[in-house]
């Protein structure tokens, strides 16, 4: 598959040839899906937390006397069914990552990059970089190429004035290339990789 490289100008920069191998695959979306719930479990804090019973600080002397009293027995009023006691069964804090194969998390990328490529999503920069960090000069830029709601995947390192130009527009994420992933791409409407990221792909997945 071949694409047009462009400049930030809007003019035409040379053409490269995207790989069948990143860029010509067919779409499964139960890889996609596994991908983009081991992301997100992985991002979640888990900092939940509930008193239980053995954390509560309360006194464990024994609320009245066994035998006589016409009531339930009971011993401590930690205990979940009294006012003030611990909770039964609450949340405690846990990591909610779990195990994907490499080779699942890599072909997932392959199959985000597809998809992008199928619906004619991709748009290939000559390079990420302005003269000054303006952020309404960017937007005029994007507006131009018509980027409302993209993801921009620069080379190992971005510019400063490209990253600070780009930070506050709303749905507009930059990434370097070591930043790459399944669900950024898939959440953004556009992909935008510059040539370096192109060929940082290329030697990423021919090794």
């Amino acid at each position: 598959m071949k694409l047009a490289i462009t400049t930030l100008a809007g003019k035409e920069a040379g053409t490269v040839e995207l790989a069948e191998a990143l860029f010509g695959l067919e779409p499964r979306l139960d890889i996609l899906h596994r991908m983009v719930r081991y992301q997100l479990a992985k991002r979640q804090a888990g900092t939940h937390q509930a008193q239980e019973r053995s954390t509560i600080n309360r006194t464990t002397k024994k609320l009245y006397k066994q035998k006589g009293t016409g009531n339930a027995r009971h011993g401590s009023a930690k205990a979940p069914q009294f006012r003030g006691g611990g909770r039964a069964f609450g949340p405690i804090a846990r990591s909610h990552a779990h195990d994907l194969p490499k080779k699942v998390r890599q072909l997932a990328l392959k199959l985000a990059l597809s998809v992008k490529a199928k619906e004619s999503q991709i748009i290939v920069l000559d390079k990420a970089e302005v003269g000054s960090p303006k952020t309404k000069e960017m937007k005029e830029t994007f507006a131009k190429l018509g980027l409302s709601n993209a993801l921009i995947i620069g080379g190992a390192e971005l510019q400063d004035n490209f990253v600070l130009a780009s930070r506050s527009i709303p749905n507009i994420d930059v990434l370097p290339i070591q930043g790459i992933n399944v669900y950024d791409i898939l959440r953004r409407e556009k992909l935008v990789l510059t040539t370096a990221a192109l060929e940082a792909l290329s030697q990423r997945f021919a090794e």
